[in-house]
């Protein structure tokens, strides 16, 4: 049986946490901030934890993470 590839894309994207979780920075923090609030994009530096019901597609897409 070949090997498995790793899905490049979510490889760059999300990364796993001691206790199995995969945390993942939020997007629309990099261009046009003048328009956003100061407590919107504060907001958007925090990493976030992957939602419960991904969890089968991100482990599908990074099989060695």
């Amino acid at each position: 049986m070949p090997k498995m590839k790793t899905n490049r894309a979510a490889a760059k994207r999300f990364k796993k946490t001691g206790t199995g979780k995969y945390v993942f920075s939020k997007s629309h923090a990099s261009h046009i901030l003048t328009k956003k609030t100061r407590k919107r994009k504060r907001a958007l530096r925090e990493k976030q934890v992957a939602d419960a019901t991904n969890m089968k597609q991100i482990r599908r897409m990074l099989p060695y993470g």
